[in-house]
């Protein structure tokens, strides 16, 4: 399984989600690849921001070999999932996307099964409790995209009590 994740400029928000949840599923034994890119092309080339590469440190995530991307027309049928951190870049993309693509597409948070939150905060112009915001999202939503994989590999099964 392949899962993209992105945002606006990919060097907050999206690249943070990629590095917990590859540690994530490393953790949890699950072969599943992980990228990031952004919807913008602000930014490519360039380190994550700053901000976002201290956060990730204090959280025991490194975020120093990233490189900031923007989504091509390839990564529509090269990944399964393509998730965006918000609904401002999930517009943008499905305006990208080629035709028999777009179920490949969401919120991460809402394709995670998290309750009450749907969409991944821009800390961009705010302090360091936005990008601890963005971790702690991120882990929340990598953890329920594990439970979501299992759950699609391991359907449930009937007990019998004959």
């Amino acid at each position: 399984m392949r899962i993209l994740f992105f945002c606006m400029g990919n060097i907050c928000r999206s690249p943070v989600v990629e590095v917990v949840a590859r540690d994530m599923f490393a953790r949890e034994g699950l072969a599943i690849e992980v990228a990031s890119a952004g919807t913008e092309n602000y930014h490519i080339g360039e380190r994550a921001d700053p901000r976002a590469i201290a956060s990730a440190r204090a959280c025991g995530y490194d975020l120093q070999d990233h490189r900031a991307r923007q989504l091509g027309v390839a990564d529509f049928s090269g990944f399964d999932w393509l998730l965006a951190m918000d609904r401002v870049n999930l517009r943008a993309a499905r305006a990208r996307c080629p035709a028999g693509h777009a179920a490949r597409l969401g919120l991460f948070l809402a394709r995670a099964g998290l309750d009450g939150v749907d969409e991944v905060p821009d800390p961009y112009y705010g302090g360091d409790s936005d990008f601890r915001r963005v971790i702690e999202l991120a882990e929340a939503g990598a953890k329920g995209l594990i439970e979501v994989v299992r759950k699609a590999h391991n359907p449930p099964t009937e007990s019998s009590d004959r």
